[in-house]
């Protein structure tokens, strides 16, 4: 099996994971977004490094903190990945699903646009036609709700940067995830311990059910970003773009139909506008890819 073919399936079920989150953290709606977050922060990290101790690779996080630039390259990651998900936990808990699956849908073409503006990538006329035509979806939103679509725009932009930033890191998946959430849990531990010493926390004070839930956040974040470092270092970007699609869809799925989030004539009019230029980009996709495939031949 070549390398591609084994980053299919876990890049697969780790964005089809993400796009069910919501039905997971709507039931921790009585939590503040940033003690989830701190929750999975922490539990995440424990868990990663027993599973690297237990393979034996502790010696891979000494190394990979040993380069200086990989080391800042990972703590830029996390910091990047972190707000991601204090910005989506929020979004979810407020009920605001159907934005956070926006920006998971606007996320490939900002991907587009950072290829071209870092890794100096061409656009066919077409592609630029997908992207203008997701830019005018957006401001259409924008204008028509009175208000920038933030949640969406900031989810985009620091997946897009978090993605691009462990593509071209040099570290395998494990070590280096288990480096992001490290950096991570002073920060984490040190607001829990202050909310349990306000007062604050709902560990402990809520029930069973949410100690649970804040505890099992940490796992399924952990084996949910393994699965994309793992996968996505094995696939083409532009197959990682595509892929991206899953999250999104099943997210809107998740805010209209079983959260019941409303999703008025205006919503859908700037949605399709974007879903459209979604189609357009993929179907240049498709015939750039198969150009390519006669010409190889």
């Amino acid at each position: 099996m070549n390398s591609s073919a084994k980053g299919l399936l876990p890049t697969a079920a780790a964005f089809a994971l993400w796009g069910l989150f919501p039905l997971y953290f709507h039931l921790l709606n009585r939590v503040s977004a940033l003690e989830i977050t701190a929750h999975r922060v922490v539990w995440a990290s424990v868990l990663l490094l027993v599973w690297v101790a237990l393979r034996g690779e502790l010696s891979a996080i000494r190394t990979t903190l040993r380069d200086r630039d990989l080391r800042w390259r990972l703590v830029l990651s996390a910091a990047l990945i972190s707000l991601n998900w204090l910005v989506y936990v929020w979004g979810v808990v407020h009920g605001r699903v159907i934005e956070t699956s926006l920006g998971y849908f606007i996320g490939p073409l900002v991907n587009v646009v950072l290829a071209v503006v870092l890794l100096s990538e061409r656009l066919t006329r077409i592609q630029w036609t997908a992207v203008a035509l997701a830019a005018a979806g957006v401001a259409y939103l924008a204008v028509m709700a009175g208000g920038v679509p933030w949640i969406a725009l900031t989810l985009a932009l620091l997946f897009a940067v978090y993605g691009l930033i462990r593509k071209v890191a040099n570290v395998e998946s494990l070590p280096g995830l288990a480096v992001e959430t490290a950096v991570l849990v002073p920060f984490a531990a040190g607001y829990l311990l202050w909310c349990e010493w306000a007062g604050r926390g709902a560990f402990g004070h809520a029930g069973a059910a949410i100690d649970a839930l804040l505890i099992g956040g940490g796992p399924l974040t952990a084996l949910t970003l393994f699965l994309y470092a793992y996968g996505t270092r094995r696939l083409p970007y532009s197959t990682v773009g595509l892929i991206q699609y899953f999250t999104p869809t099943l997210q809107f799925v998740c805010g209209v139909f079983v959260l019941n989030e409303p999703f008025d004539r205006t919503r859908a009019i700037g949605f399709a506008m974007i879903w459209t230029a979604l189609l357009i980009y993929a179907g240049e996709g498709v015939r750039l890819s198969r150009r390519q495939a006669r010409a190889f031949a």
